[in-house]
């Protein structure tokens, strides 16, 4: 954001393009996590890594999606008005970011105030992606041992 656009907020293009992956990544995810779950429960095998994993990822990237949704439901006005009711008549800017999911009002002293993305989004993306991460590399590993014997 340059000096010059102080009240500069997310870029909607790139805010759409977002929002639209995550749903179609979310869709597919989700279908194709609960087909592995069907197929283990005829199989009457036990929940797997790779299962988990994909579990773990499906939500992270669902909770992503609700964080952008708060974003795109909002038009300029309701964006002054949810950091007026934050900060006040203090307000002297925006500070949006994508990673990690930000909408902040910024004040007179410096100070930035989150206003439109709830508190709980970023603390649980990071705890979703930690186990996602986690998961993945028990996934890899397993695989690795079962492909080594």
């Amino acid at each position: 954001m340059s000096g010059d656009e102080p009240y500069a907020a997310h870029d909607g293009a790139l805010l759409l393009v977002l929002l639209l992956a995550c749903v179609i990544t979310v869709l597919c995810l989700t279908v194709h996590g609960a087909r592995r779950l069907i197929r283990a429960g005829r199989r009457k095998e036990s929940f797997t890594a790779r299962s988990a994993a994909l579990l773990a990822w499906d939500a992270t990237i669902a909770v992503y999606t609700w964080g952008l949704l708060h974003l795109f439901f909002l038009d300029d006005y309701a964006r002054a008005q949810a950091c007026r009711k934050s900060v006040g008549d203090e307000l002297t800017g925006y500070a949006p970011s994508f990673v990690p999911l930000h909408f902040g009002c910024r004040t007179g002293d410096g100070r930035v105030v989150e206003a439109v993305i709830p508190s709980y989004l970023n603390p649980a993306l990071a705890v979703l992606g930690i186990c996602s991460v986690v998961l993945s590399g028990l996934a890899i590993a397993h695989h690795t041992k079962d492909t080594d014997t």
